[in-house]
């Protein structure tokens, strides 16, 4: 069931790739941008918390934020920084 649904995620993902970006432009803040990073995201985390660091990271890509560098977390540290306020 989640490998359908990060397929599914993932060919979302690409489709606004391949029609709304280049009608957009480049607008990101981010490297990776936010969509390859979405893609990322899901192929190392799953369809869930994939799709949750992909929503964060579309939250921080806005005029108020500098940007730069921001890989996709390892499995590790995405748990760490999710959970490390409830230890």
């Amino acid at each position: 069931m989640s490998a359908v649904l990060a397929w599914l995620l993932i060919g979302a993902i690409r489709v606004y790739q391949w029609v709304l970006s280049p009608v957009l432009g480049p607008n990101c803040r981010f490297v990776p941008s936010c969509s390859n990073y979405a893609v990322e995201a899901v192929r190392r985390h799953g369809p869930f918390r994939g799709a949750i660091l992909a929503a964060w990271r579309i939250l921080r890509c806005n005029p108020w934020n500098i940007g730069g560098y921001d890989p996709v977390p390892s499995r590790e540290r995405a748990r760490r920084s999710c959970c490390s306020s409830h230890r």
